[in-house]
C-alpha cells in the first residue's frame, strides 16, 4: 500500500490546488471527503492537511488519528485572529492563514515528511524546539555536498546526525564510513585514512587502500576531530581543498569525491586560540554547522526516549516491562544526564533486564541518579610542570604532593557535603534522629572510612594552622573559597605562569583567566 498525502475537502479550492502542487513534486495525493477518516484512505498517510474547520469535531478526530503516524498541517481562516494559537493548542506541525501560497505549503509539507523519514531511518527522537531545529537543519543541509561540522557533548548523537545527512543525500547509495580519530595513534591514523604503499614502513607487506579511497562517492564521518594530530590535520586540509591525497609512501596523487562530516565535543575555537588546532582547517570544516543540545536542555524529550528504549530492549531481551512509577519518571527527567542520551539508554536497558514484570519505582534507580550526583568536581591529575631545579627540561612523573592534596581535598569535601545533604534529606523524610547513613557501595572516596549506620555525625576538627602549598578548610568557607585558594597555590607553584598553572589545575587557560577575573586575582597573588 503506497504512502499518500491526505488533504481534507472542507475548503475545496485550496485542497485541489494543494493536490496539484504535491503531485507535481512526485508525491501521491488523496482527498478526504466530508465524513471520511484516515481508515478510509487507500494509502498510509505521510502528511495530513486539514483545509478548514480546525475547531470542529471531525478535525480534532483526524488529528488524533494522525498522532504518531504523520505530521499535520492546518489552514486557518483570515478572519480568525487566533489561528496560530489554535494550531499550538491542537499540536499541529505547522499552520498557514488563507489565502495560502500553495508552493510554500507544499515545500513545508515535503520537509515535514523528510523529517519523519529521518526519525525512522536513524532513530533520532525528540519533539522539543531544540531538536526540531536540528532535524530541520539536517533536512536543509543533506542535499548539498558541503563539509559539515557537528558539535555537541559526548553521547548527544553526533553519529546519528552524520548518518541522517548521508541517508537524505544523493550519496545515500554509496558508502558511509565512520572513523573515531581518538582511537588511533598518529601513524596508524594516517595509514587508515589515506592508505599505504607496499613497503612504506615496517609491516606494510601489501598495498592498502585508505578509508577516503574506500568512501569515494559517499560520506566519511570523522568523530573526535579535536584529537587529530597536527601532521594529519595538514594532510586533511589538502584533501578538503584539492580533493586529492597520496598514500603513505606513495608518489601518485589520488583524486576522490567524498563528503566530510566532522564532529567533536571540544571547543575548536579555543583549541585554535591555544595553537592546538589549525585555524585554516577549522574554517574549512565549519562551512555548515549543527549544534546538538545536551539532554538536560531538552528534558521534555526524556519520556519519549525512555519509551523508545523500553520497547527496543524489551523486544531485544524478550523481557516484559510493566512501566515506570510517575515519581521515578520525575527523578529521571530532573537528572542532568552528564552522559546524555547514551547514559539514559544504558540505564533503561539495565532497568528492563533487572526489573521484568514489575513497575520501576524510585528506589530501583541508582543512587547517583536519584540524588543527582554528577561528579562534576572529580580530581584531574595534571602532569607535573617542567622541573626548574634539574635545568634539563625533564618532566616529573606526576603532580606535586601539594597540588594532589588540593585536588583530593576539593573532591572529598564535595562528596562529603553531598553525602551529608543526602543523609539529612533521608532523615527528615523518616523523622529520625540525625545519624550517618553509609553509601550503597560500602566505601568512601580515596579509602576514607565509612561511618557505620547509627553513629552520630560529628563535624571534623578544624586544621589548626596553614602550611605552604596546602589549602586549609575553615568553618564557613564555601567551595568557591576553596577553589580560589587552589588557584592561588597553583599560581605560586608555577611562579605566576598562567599556562602552567592551568595545566596543573586541569583546566583550560581561558577558564583560568575567567576565574582570575571573577575572583579579582593576579598571577602570584595569595588567597
Amino acid at each position: 500500500m503506497a504512502d499518500a498525502v491526505l488533504i481534507t475537502t472542507e475548503d475545496l479550492e485550496p485542497a485541489v490546488r494543494l493536490r496539484a502542487a504535491f503531485e507535481e513534486a512526485g508525491m501521491r495525493t488523496e482527498l478526504l471527503a466530508s465524513g471520511e477518516s484516515l481508515a478510509d484512505a487507500v494509502g498510509e498517510p505521510v502528511l495530513l492537511v486539514i483545509t478548514g474547520g480546525l475547531r470542529e469535531r471531525r478535525a480534532r478526530s483526524l488529528i488524533q488519528q494522525a498522532r504518531g503516524r504523520a505530521p499535520v498541517i492546518g489552514l486557518t481562516e483570515p478572519t480568525e485572529p487566533t489561528g496560530r494559537a489554535v494550531c499550538r493548542e491542537l499540536g499541529l506541525a505547522d499552520c498557514f492563514p488563507k489565502p495560502i501560497d500553495v508552493d510554500e505549503v507544499a515545500l513545508i509539507g515535503r520537509r515535514l515528511i523528510q523529517r519523519e523519514e529521518l526519525r525512522e531511518i536513524i532513530g533520532i527522537v525528540g519533539e522539543t524546539e531544540e531538536m526540531e531545529e536540528v532535524l530541520e537543519r539536517i533536512v536543509q543541509i543533506a542535499p548539498v555536498n558541503s563539509t559539515v561540522l557537528v558539535l555537541g557533548e559526548s553521547g548527544t548523537g553526533k553519529e546519528l546526525v552524520a548518518r541522517g545527512l548521508h541517508a537524505l543525500s544523493p550519496r545515500r547509495h554509496r558508502p558511509f564510513i565512520a572513523v573515531n580519530v581518538a582511537a588511533l595513534t598518529e601513524t596508524l591514523l594516517e595509514s587508515e585514512l589515506f592508505g599505504h604503499e607496499k613497503g612504506a614502513f615496517t609491516g606494510a607487506a601489501a598495498l592498502r587502500k585508505g578509508l577516503f579511497e574506500l568512501a569515494n562517492g559517499g560520506t566519511i564521518f570523522l568523530d573526535e576531530m579535536g584529537e587529530m594530530p597536527p601532521a594529519t590535520q595538514t594532510k586533511l586540509l589538502r584533501v578538503l581543498e584539492e580533493r586529492e591525497f597520496r598514500r603513505v609512501g606513495g608518489e601518485e596523487s589520488i583524486r576522490v569525491d567524498v563528503r566530510v562530516v566532522a564532529a567533536t565535543n571540544r571547543d575548536l575555537r579555543e583549541q585554535v586560540a591555544l595553537g592546538e588546532f589549525r585555524r585554516d582547517l577549522y574554517h574549512r570544516l565549519n562551512v555548515l554547522r549543527i549544534d546538538l543540545p545536551p539532554l538536560r536542555q531538552r528534558r521534555a524529550d526524556i519520556p519519549r526516549l525512555i519509551d523508545r528504549f523500553i520497547r527496543e530492549f524489551s523486544a531485544q531481551h524478550d523481557r516484559p516491562f510493566v512501566g515506570i512509577d510517575p515519581e521515578a519518571l520525575r527523578v529521571l527527567v530532573e537528572y542532568d544526564w552528564p552522559g546524555n542520551v547514551r547514559e539514559l539508554r544504558n540505564l533503561v536497558e539495565s532497568m528492563v533486564v533487572l526489573a521484568p514484570g514489575r513497575v520501576i519505582r524510585p528506589e530501583d534507580i541508582p543512587p547517583e541518579v536519584r540524588h543527582k550526583r554528577t561528579g562534576s568536581l572529580l580530581p584531574v591529575l595534571a602532569p607535573r610542570p617542567v622541573s626548574q631545579e634539574r635545568g634539563r627540561g625533564e618532566e616529573r612523573g606526576g603532580p606535586s604532593p601539594e597540588l594532589e592534596f588540593v585536588l583530593r581535598t576539593l573532591y572529598d569535601l564535595r562528596m562529603n557535603l553531598e553525602d551529608l545533604r543526602r543523609d539529612v534529606e533521608e532523615i527528615r523524610k523518616r523523622d529520625q534522629p540525625a545519624i550517618a547513613i553509609p553509601a550503597a557501595t560500602g566505601y568512601a572516596p580515596y579509602g576514607q572510612p565509612v561511618i557505620p549506620l547509627g553513629v552520630p555525625i560529628v563535624p571534623p576538627e578544624p586544621i589548626p594552622h596553614e602550611e605552604e602549598g596546602v589549602v586549609v578548610f575553615r568553618r564557613g568557607m564555601t567551595l568557591a573559597d576553596m577553589e580560589r585558594e587552589a588557584i592561588a597555590v597553583a599560581l605560586r607553584e608555577a611562579r605566576g605562569n598562567r599556562r602552567r598553572a592551568a595545566e596543573m589545575l586541569g583546566m583550560g587557560e581561558r577558564t583560568l583567566y575567567r576565574k582570575l577575573k571573577e575572583y579579582e586575582m593576579e598571577p602570584g597573588e595569595s588567597a
